[in-house]
């Protein structure tokens, strides 16, 4: 057994955490760009702990996904400001953009020249500027993941920058920070956390790490993300998604993911569809797949097994079988009003694009079965 495990260099969890943020800064720069999401003004308490703790900071405001363009003018604006730090706070798109920037900082060329598909894929050689990564959602994990995905509206896809110099400096992770998400955000990125336990379960690159991480953020995801969607000021809840989006995180970076990620990234790219809603439509139907190939072609995989596992953990009942864990999750998405992706401007006319694009994705690759263009055409018909 060999297996290689990455994280950001330093974690630091539980609620309350944040008031640690200007003096964790201060350990890493004196001028930080701080990246937020389209709502800046989310960020005027860690804008007052950076000035206390003697940090300037030049605000940036990521609207939306992260694009390529937008990493261009980031690393532009801190360039200019003289940062030799960045703090990331918001969502996952904050947070890869401000990964980006920061690999772009302190390495040469152009943000083309280290892009997988659509660029060069030419590896970071310097390390990234210093990062504070500090969530304030539940889903993506991306405080800990050495990737950053970045929408190109040139080439209407998704395309990582991927390299172990992105993973965040420190991690802070406080829950309490999530309590004012409003359901629908709470709902597409907890599902969005749920996938990225899953996958990375049943991936062929699992390891015992990775495992414990996943059985674990599994069992708490399927307590308390219904519990949070309901009740958002359910700190018990909060805390536990909190924590399964860290170990999915995790788990992803270290493991891989698989066919629902394949078509999340061309569809991010395609349609203006919030990932985490894409993963969650796309998620009961890719196990059932994922199931049904297994059987027929390889029945033997430890795979199968791993599915009847999820569906105790989900279920929380022994005797559960992967079929059960497959309607568990599609009344989860029921409960939780998980939109289609028609909801989203897919038709059956973009089933054929959509494939053919998620055939090439890196996350495709780590899907417990090879899944045939036969198969990926139903379960894309089936989400919209």
């Amino acid at each position: 057994m060999t297996f290689e495990f990455a994280t950001a260099h330093r974690v630091i969890f539980g609620p309350g955490t944040f008031k640690q943020a200007g003096a964790i800064a201060q350990q890493l720069g004196r001028r930080a760009l701080v990246v937020t999401g389209k709502s800046a003004s989310r960020a005027e308490r860690l804008v007052q702990q950076l000035a206390a703790a003697g940090v300037a900071a030049e605000g940036f405001p990521i609207t939306g996904e992260p694009t390529t363009d937008a990493v261009r003018a980031g690393v532009e604006r801190a360039q200019a400001a003289g940062c030799d730090c960045v703090v990331a706070f918001g969502g996952g798109s904050a947070i890869d953009g401000a990964k980006a920037i920061a690999g772009l900082l302190t390495n040469d060329g152009e943000l083309s020249d280290y892009l997988e598909v659509i660029g060069r894929g030419q590896p970071l050689t310097k390390a990234a500027a210093p990062l504070l990564a500090i969530p304030t959602t539940a889903g993506t994990g991306a405080e800990v993941t050495r990737n950053a995905v970045l929408a190109s509206p040139e080439h209407r896809v998704k395309a990582s920058l991927r390299s172990p110099h992105l993973l965040p400096r420190v991690a802070l992770v406080d829950s309490e920070l999530t309590l004012d998400l409003p359901p629908a955000l709470t709902a597409s990125t907890g599902m969005d956390a749920l996938t990225q336990l899953i996958e990375p379960y049943v991936c062929p690159r699992a390891n015992p790490m990775t495992d414990a991480l996943c059985v674990e953020g599994i069992r708490r995801a399927a307590r308390s993300l219904r519990r949070a969607f309901e009740h958002g000021g359910d700190a018990a809840a909060r805390e536990d998604m909190a924590l399964a989006s860290l170990f999915g995180g995790m788990a992803l970076a270290n493991a891989g993911l698989g066919a629902v990620h394949g078509f999340a990234a061309p569809i991010g790219g395609m349609f203006p569809a919030p990932h985490g809603a894409v993963c969650a439509a796309l998620l009961p139907g890719v196990m059932a797949a994922n199931v049904r190939a297994l059987r027929e072609r390889a029945p033997g995989s430890p795979a199968l097994r791993r599915y009847d596992e999820i569906a105790r953990l989900l279920t929380r009942r022994p005797q559960a079988v992967a079929a059960d864990g497959v309607a568990w999750t599609g009344e989860l998405c029921r409960a939780l009003q998980i939109p289609p992706l028609r909801a989203w401007g897919l038709a059956e006319s973009d089933v054929a694009a959509v494939v053919e694009k998620a055939m090439q994705a890196s996350s495709m690759k780590a899907n417990p079965v090879p899944l045939t263009e036969a198969e990926l055409r139903q379960v894309l018909a089936e989400a919209l």
